[in-house]
């Protein structure tokens, strides 16, 4: 490969591999609700039989384990220089692990509960691990395949249409829920979701590569190494890594919402259609506000802003005595998931400098403990000692993200 090549991708190249991202981009936001981890995953795996503890046990898979995973599938992928076959190796994996676990709830009887469960976390497993090991490759791969003039151009369009497909697929996915009682109707949302993640993959299948990754990476112990002294010489790095374990755990907290509703105050699967469509509201709304006003508001406020969230959804959850004031709790839980995502790169930003973001987006992976460990703790505080309870060490954990904030003292 030329020095020229090397460097500069083609503007016909840029061009093209801008349409093929936001052709994935648009047909993953039609997707994900269909699939979605926070109401239609939890609420599936409680109708086949599932209880706190499982509930707990897919959450940790679904999100915090995703990120963790990301830190051994980084050194192996970094070393290659082209990176797009795992890319698809890991769409085409969940296309795949989506698909079966939808044909498995469908065919399922009555008295297959046990051996069905074993494999619904199979195939999420399968699921959440070619989800995280195709990130690795699609962060390195957008960031060389888009001339750096069109980048922002589409993360604004990506944006924009991610809000508006987004709502249109979260009426859809209700529609389907209500359609049919179970397991009929999980079995077509995943099915579905299967359908529509193929369709965005295309847009993978016609990236053109044309640039050699750098980046190299010798092992998961050196990487290890590099994070203690960057940890030793950063102090904001520490506090950073603080933050998303306190904080982070905010994310992990509306599965449990799905059970406490289920358990408490008798949902069915046409709630769960409701659930997800308080959530993905809240998460639009949040994302245009953060839009008009993010060059006005440091990071600080919304972080700060983002715990008060937190707390409240959490008290206004024990509050609830019927589903219609439990939507709320969704409402909210979409702002805080969706505002947690845009902080969270936002603060990584400022806290790393320009040489190193790629080896500190991977500290943060490594970082993700609490994020693991508190939904499989939390499924089993719930079976042992109560909502409340849970609910109590998660308000904890949250006020103490409070300090971890004010230590970064974000400027911007």
């Amino acid at each position: 490969m030329s020095a020229s090549r090397s460097e500069t991708i083609s503007p016909a190249s840029s061009q093209r591999n801008f349409y093929a991202f936001l052709w994935h981009a648009s047909l993953l936001a039609f997707a994900k609700n269909f699939m979605d981890v926070d109401t239609v995953l939890p609420a599936m795996l409680i109708e086949s039989g599932g209880t706190s503890l499982h509930v707990g046990i897919m959450t940790a898979i679904l999100l915090g384990g995703t990120r963790f995973a990301q830190l051994f599938f980084a050194p192996y992928i970094s070393n290659q220089p082209f990176k797009k076959k795992f890319l698809l190796l890991g769409i085409n994996s969940r296309i795949l692990s989506i698909g079966a676990l939808g044909g498995i709830i469908f065919f399922m009887q009555a008295g297959d509960a046990n051996w069905v469960l074993w494999l619904i976390f199979f195939f999420i497993s399968v699921f959440a691990l070619g989800g995280s090991f195709a990130n690795v490759s699609y962060m390195d791969i957008i960031g060389k395949s888009l001339l750096e003039e069109k980048r922002k151009s589409f993360f604004s369009a990506r944006q924009v249409l991610s809000g508006a497909i987004v709502l249109i697929s979260a009426y859809v996915a209700r529609q389907v829920l209500a359609s049919e009682s179970y397991p009929v109707n999980y079995a077509y949302m995943f099915l579905s979701g299967g359908f529509f993640l193929l369709l965005a993959s295309i847009g993978f299948w016609s990236i053109r590569e044309e640039i050699a990754s750098r980046l190299r990476i010798k092992g998961t112990f050196n990487f290890f190494s590099v994070m203690r002294r960057e940890m030793k010489e950063n102090k904001r790095l520490v506090h950073f890594l603080g933050f998303i374990n306190t904080q982070g755990i905010s994310v992990s907290f509306l599965p449990f919402v799905v059970l406490y509703g289920k358990d408490y105050l008798n949902a069915g699967s046409g709630s769960t259609g409701d659930f997800l469509l308080y959530k993905v509201i809240g998460m639009v709304v949040v994302s245009l506000v953060v839009a008009a006003v993010a060059k006005k508001m440091r990071y600080n406020y919304m972080l700060y802003g983002n715990v008060v969230l937190s707390v409240l959804m959490a008290v206004l959850t024990l509050l609830s005595k019927d589903l219609s004031s439990l939507y709320f709790v969704f409402l909210i839980g979409g702002v805080v998931f969706s505002l947690f995502n845009i902080t969270m790169n936002g603060v990584l930003l400022e806290v790393s400098g320009k040489e190193n973001r790629v080896l500190y987006a991977g500290i943060t992976g490594a970082g993700n403990v609490l994020p693991v460990l508190f939904p499989l703790l939390g499924g089993w505080i719930i079976d042992q000692l109560g909502f409340t309870t849970f609910v109590g060490i998660f308000l904890f954990f949250s006020l103490i993200s409070v300090w971890f904030i004010y230590k970064i003292d974000c400027k911007k």
